[in-house]
């Protein structure tokens, strides 16, 4: 992240999802669902959250290193790019790269894509920075949780709807796994692809964001829990839809301590969502908190809750799997 009446709305969702067959008591869904795994988030992130990876520094060999990373895992799964790119790289010009600390080097966007299989023209994102802050004297800024439990959430999450598509349950619109660059520099990724977007931002549904959601801040340690921003600054609908798939799913805690208009922190600003939410895309933030080892040293894999990095990750696929699935696309009904 940059610096600076619950059961009448679950048995809705639920009938939403049941009328297209796909609903979260469907062997589809579950065995989808089931297949975000706490061991196989651990393994992809001691590898973005490596040495090797030199803190992912926007533009750096280390950063390309983790897109090469990830590009070979979305090949393996048999998810391909978008038609338009003709590659997984969206490459974002030096002149779009420029933030407070001077330009920055080529960098990339990196794009995976689901095609849907009814309304294939409408878009759900799922984004998630894969950038992070390099190294300082040596030391490595390994980022692990910002945002490398964000990244691989992301890449299991793809995982989960591939297997749906593979046993004939793909959903019913296109899901795009969005990987942006350039976020602790300014958003400067997101914004680069909502002004440049590979697909109409008219037909782009709805955003889910990550951005930290692999550790607890300290008002929140030994709960499950999860902070969601903006779910509902755009689109009640939204909102409803995520506690439905929460209740029906994890049942965290949902904190909506930012939601607040008032809070000296304006987390709704600071992430990748924003630049969809500024054109009017209903989004929704999760994230874990501030905690001690935000933007140190000491961001490593090894301090991880993979438990809690697994069941939060459940709850951004169950969300889009509604989103995805329902017969209506939800309504842009706030300002």
């Amino acid at each position: 992240m940059t610096r600076i009446f619950v059961p009448i709305v679950a048995s809705l969702v639920l009938y939403s999802c049941a009328s297209n067959n796909l609903s979260y008591e469907g062997k589809a869904f579950k065995t989808a669902y089931e297949s975000i795994k706490a061991d196989e988030l651990k393994k992809n992130l001691m590898v973005i959250a490596s040495d090797e990876m030199e803190g992912r520094q926007t533009g750096s060999e280390g950063q390309k290193k983790a897109g090469v990373y990830m590009i070979d895992y979305y090949k393996n799964l048999g998810v391909s790019y978008p038609k338009a790119l003709g590659n997984y790289y969206q490459k974002v010009p030096k002149e779009a790269l420029k933030s407070r600390r001077g330009e920055l080097p080529d960098s990339e966007n990196i794009l995976a894509f689901i095609e849907g299989t009814e309304k294939p023209e409408e878009i759900i994102v799922i984004s998630a920075h894969y950038d992070h802050v390099g190294t300082n004297n040596g030391v490595v800024y390994n980022g692990a949780d910002d945002d490398g439990s964000g990244t691989v959430a992301v890449m299991e999450i793809a995982d989960a709807f591939q297997q749906a598509k593979k046993s004939g349950k793909g959903p019913k619109r296109s899901i795009l796994f969005l990987h942006v660059t350039g976020e602790e520099h300014g958003l400067l990724g997101s914004k680069y692809y909502s002004e440049n977007p590979v697909f109409d931002l008219k037909n782009t549904v709805a955003n889910l964001n990550i951005d930290m959601i692999g550790r607890s801040d300290k008002e929140n340690e030994g709960k499950n829990y999860v902070y969601v921003i903006g779910s509902d600054m755009l689109s009640t609908e939204l909102k409803k839809i995520n506690v439905a798939a929460n209740k029906a799913t994890q049942n965290l805690e949902l904190n909506y301590k930012y939601d607040d208009p008032n809070d000296p922190m304006r987390l709704y600003y600071r992430s990748d969502h924003y630049n969809f939410a500024k054109h009017g895309i209903p989004v929704a933030f999760f994230f874990d908190g501030i905690h001690e080892d935000y933007h140190q040293p000491t961001d490593d894999p090894e301090k991880i809750d993979y438990t809690l990095l697994q069941k939060r990750a459940q709850l951004v696929f169950a969300t889009a799997w509604e989103l995805a699935n329902r017969k209506e696309r939800i309504v842009v009904d706030k300002k």
